[in-house]
């Protein structure tokens, strides 16, 4: 499979961010649909809570993200493993978020950390609490969980011969720099 270029990410009307938690996979794709005049679609949001941390049943997240996918244009923050099959084969580019695990750690602590402390409403208007971050369903343990399995499944990705092209990002400069020229 080509390595995707910053010309097939600026013609590319579906796009597909991955990362680990603490990436910035929301951020960039907020980035990006702003650039590219994009519709945004953020997963954990549109597909995968509800209010009261309840998540949807797989089944509801793949009609809704299958849904959405067969439109002719948006970037996704994430596909979600129970969903990924019916998002990735419509996308026209994928941009992996390849960062060293101290990038998205230190971020991913620091947002989790600001949330606790200003309640800020995330996916569907839950918050954040100390007890949560404690537990162990922590988005923090969860990082420690899913970091290897998903840059390997990045770095797959890139390597196949088919499928959509495959863009790694190894730093925060290069997404920087890929939105500087977009």
């Amino acid at each position: 499979m080509p390595t995707a270029t910053i010309d097939d990410v600026r013609r590319a009307r579906r796009i597909l961010l991955h990362g680990v938690a603490g990436s910035g996979k929301s951020t960039a794709a907020l980035a990006l649909g702003a650039r590219l005049g994009l519709p945004v679609h953020l997963s954990d949001d549109e597909f995968g809570w509800l209010p009261g941390w309840v998540q949807r049943s797989a089944d509801e997240m793949r009609a809704l993200a299958g849904a959405v996918a067969s439109e002719p244009a948006w970037v996704f923050d994430t596909a979600y493993g129970s969903f990924r099959d019916v998002v990735e084969p419509h996308a026209d580019v994928i941009i992996g978020l390849d960062y060293p695990r101290w990038v998205s750690l230190g971020r991913l602590v620091r947002r989790t950390l600001g949330r606790v402390l200003t309640q800020e409403p995330v996916c569907n208007g839950n918050t954040e609490n100390w007890r949560a971050i404690a537990s162990r369903e922590s988005i923090i343990v969860w990082h420690f969980r899913s970091f290897t399995r998903k840059r390997r499944a990045m770095r797959a990705w890139a390597r196949r011969p088919d499928g959509p092209p495959v863009l790694l990002l190894s730093h925060p400069r290069d997404l920087t720099r890929l939105l500087a020229a977009l």
